[in-house]
């Protein structure tokens, strides 16, 4: 593991990187806290700016282009955009269970799937990871998303949606 492919990207991918890490590390402390003070509150405006930031600097990641410089994961930005104005449009007008049904949903159904894409070889995660053995990349995505489809269905087992 080396962090120099990081160090060595451009500044765009560097600033999305961080925003993405800062959102991950958030979300289970805005998500799953027991008491909706004033920490939630100022954590999770903290996690907002973070997940926009994240989702905002995609834009300037073209180099997985299919359609012109755009790739499916720039749908995933669109709708995490949406998702936090429907969310905090929800917590404004004191609908909690639906401002919590919004952004559990965007945290593991939008940042950690979306995460687990970036180890595919040629990307800076999986370079950062993997770096002579990028084909692992692979290897940790399905173990990503086999943990998340086991979560998922764990949470159906138990009459709970994932987002619940």
């Amino acid at each position: 593991m080396s962090l120099a492919p990081l160090l060595d990207a451009p500044a765009h991918i560097q600033v999305h990187a961080f925003a993405a890490v800062l959102a991950v590390a958030l979300g289970p402390v805005v998500i799953y806290r027991r008491r909706r003070d004033r920490i939630h509150k100022v954590v999770g405006y903290i996690w907002v700016l973070a997940m926009a930031l994240t989702a905002l600097s995609s834009f300037a990641i073209t180099n997985f282009g299919i359609v012109g410089p755009f790739s499916p994961v720039h749908l995933l930005a669109v709708l995490a955009l949406w998702s936090l104005v429907v969310g905090l449009r929800h917590a404004f007008a004191r609908r909690i269970a639906a401002h919590e049904r919004v952004m559990r949903s965007l945290y593991w159904n939008g940042l950690m799937v979306a995460s687990a894409f970036n180890f595919l070889p040629g990307r800076v995660v999986n370079r950062v990871f993997f770096n002579d053995a990028r084909e692992l990349g692979y290897v940790m995505i399905v173990l990503v998303l086999a943990g998340f489809a086991a979560h998922a269905l764990r949470r159906k087992g138990s009459g709970r949606s994932i987002t619940a």
